[in-house]
């Protein structure tokens, strides 16, 4: 399946923005931009892949997010002469960004995810189209149409959140959050699509429902998507979702 060629990370832009602060006495944090995009994305994935390649003395874990990369450490790893080990650690981190950054754009796979919209599968498809101005099936066409970069997991295991949306479903978070919603739901809110991969309470625009489970404990690596990856939802129907719904532990 095609899709458009993804930007790479620019070398001297990322160094230009990126900024690192102590965070505690053993996390770094790389702020690499203010919005999440494509391009703070993408920087955030080549430093991420810059720092495992080569990790300095004492790093023990690298953490990207939606605009920042968490680099923790163990002091007592770091040499104990000189420096502090947050000073000595945003050294290192600043001489390894002064490499050119790895290509990552291109390694993202393309999955395509089945997904259930409207009804008792996607209760906000309605709303959400009459605040966008559209028709319930505009919406679905808009949300299916393009692939939606994975940018990070966030809120609980497993739970990705992808982007950019059509500009055409820009919708705010719901004004009452939903002390349920159900595990698989596909939500849109602030240019973003999410599946709530547990049944929790949330408050995002569930538009449809996915039969598929994304995260599972006893698998390597527990998650089924990866960071990066272009994520294309394919519109089923009720009797497919049936079909296809995996079990969930």
């Amino acid at each position: 399946m095609e899709h458009d060629a993804a930007p790479a990370a620019d070398s001297a832009s990322t160094r230009a923005r990126a900024s690192i602060e102590p965070v505690g006495d053993r996390c770094l944090l790389i702020r690499l931009g203010d919005t999440v995009d494509l391009a703070t994305h993408y920087a955030v994935q080549a430093v991420t892949a810059l720092i495992n390649a080569c990790p300095p003395i004492g790093v023990v874990e690298v953490v990207p997010a939606f605009t920042t990369v968490a680099v923790h450490y163990q002091p007592s790893l770091c040499p104990r002469e000189g420096d502090l080990p947050s000073v000595y650690l945003t050294r290192q981190i600043e001489a390894l960004l002064r490499q050119d950054l790895p290509d990552v754009a291109s390694e993202g796979r393309v999955v395509e995810i089945p997904a259930c919209y409207g009804g008792e599968y996607g209760p906000d498809l309605e709303d959400v189209a009459r605040q966008c101005g559209l028709a319930p099936e505009e919406v679905v066409a808009l949300h299916s149409g393009s692939p939606l970069t994975l940018y990070a997991f966030f809120f609980s295991p497993g739970n990705p959140f992808a982007g950019p949306l059509d500009p055409r479903l820009n919708v705010k978070r719901r004004s009452s959050p939903r002390t349920r919603v159900e595990a698989g739901s596909v939500a849109i809110a602030n240019g973003l699509s999410s599946i709530y991969q547990s049944t929790s309470p949330g408050g995002w625009n569930v538009i449809a429902r996915t039969p598929w489970n994304l995260f599972q404990v006893d698998r390597q690596p527990p998650t089924r998507l990866r960071l990066g990856d272009q994520l294309r939802f394919k519109p089923i129907t009720p009797d497919e979702f049936r079909d296809l719904l995996e079990p969930r532990p």
